[in-house]
């Protein structure tokens, strides 16, 4: 009889433990969840941006230079991998790797001496680059002032267990030396709803305006980075926004240039076949751009990897074409190349972009 007293008795403390465990869980993780609501990055529909830069504006008579450059935060180089593509990583193994990497695309964009560069994932403060801010550091390498809009700005993304991706900032930056006269982040529509949106990205588009000299027009300069991971939804409304932008801008008679990366193959562009079941498969923009605007791409060479292995002694790489530019009629194209890093810093490649200006009819 004294066995049977136990052992409920038992069995109670063991249950209260359990209630007790599971309460303080419950607790940490509403606590959590309220502090992500508290401090959800919320921007406008439109910011205008800070414009340090150069007071010489572009003109019609010349050709100029544009690099446009997805840096994969200068932690997505040849020897890395990610967890959201197949992969095992939430970051490079140290800071110095992610400082090799940001020196390797620093060389490559001061190559090219472009007049304009338009780069994505740019970290500011981010656990996975270790906290560099490498706009700085590309605005010494490059010694050109620039201009910044967050795509990405949570204080703490709880995911994957246990090595989580921590507090994230990053967005995309503009560098030119030429004149700027406004800029401003205007925000895409946003595909995720509570809860998971306060700890996502807001994705966005950082549009710099350009004065051209002779002319009552001006360049405008959309720099973007669309959706990738949401079910198709989110990528569709961006585009559509974009187009809307472009369209209004054209109306104007201004010159439109819209690149980056679109997350989303091109009309024309070769079609790469997964090489293995799971892995992210863009879709495809539409052939529906506005009057008067065309795609500029190159239908054979990809412009990124998949992050599902290591790039360095990988067999069959999984590619896609996903970077490139929308650009209106009055903007000509002497040529566009798909630079040859052979991936080594970035999981993108840079693409450069020889244009000129149309002069007034």
């Amino acid at each position: 009889m004294e066995k049977k007293k136990r052992f409920p008795k038992a069995l109670k403390v063991i249950l209260k433990t359990l209630l007790g465990i599971v309460i303080a869980v419950v607790v940490l993780a509403v606590l959590a969840l309220g502090a992500l609501t508290a401090l959800e990055y919320r921007p406008q529909d439109v910011e205008k941006v800070d414009v340090p830069g150069g007071s010489s504006a572009l003109t019609t008579d010349k050709e100029f230079t544009l690099v446009s450059y997805n840096t994969g935060y200068a932690g997505l180089g040849a020897s890395e991998e990610f967890f959201m593509d197949g992969g095992n990583k939430t970051r490079a193994d140290s800071k110095e790797v992610v400082e090799g990497f940001m020196k390797g695309i620093a060389e490559e964009l001061k190559a090219q001496n472009a007049d304009i560069y338009i780069l994505q994932e740019v970290d500011t403060g981010s656990k996975r680059s270790y906290f560099i801010d490498e706009t700085a550091y590309y605005k010494e390498a490059l010694g050109l002032p620039f201009n910044f809009a967050y795509n990405f700005n949570t204080f703490y993304l709880p995911y994957p267990i246990p090595d989580t991706m921590g507090k994230v900032k990053s967005g995309l930056v503009t560098y030119t030396g030429y004149a700027v006269d406004s800029a401003e982040r205007v925000q895409l529509p946003i595909p995720f709803s509570w809860p998971m949106r306060t700890m996502n990205l807001k994705r966005c588009l950082l549009i710099n305006r350009m004065p051209v000299s002779g002319t009552d027009h001006e360049l405008v300069l959309i720099n973007l980075h669309l959706e990738a991971y949401d079910s198709g939804e989110g990528k569709i409304a961006q585009t559509k926004m974009l187009y809307d932008v472009i369209t209004s801008e054209a109306a104007k008679g201004n010159y439109v240039i819209a690149g980056g990366d679109f997350n989303q193959t091109f009309p024309g562009a070769h079609l790469y076949e997964a090489v293995l079941d799971g892995l992210w498969m863009p879709g495809t923009l539409e052939d529906n751009l506005p009057e008067g605007f065309r795609f500029v791409f190159d239908e054979n060479e990809p412009t990124c990897r998949s992050l599902d292995r290591p790039y360095t002694g990988c067999e069959n790489p999984q590619y896609y074409i996903i970077d490139g530019f929308i650009v209106s009629s009055n903007v000509s194209i002497s040529s566009l190349e798909v630079l040859d890093t052979g991936f080594a810093n970035s999981d993108h490649r840079p693409l450069k972009l020889v244009f000129s200006l149309d002069g007034a009819e």
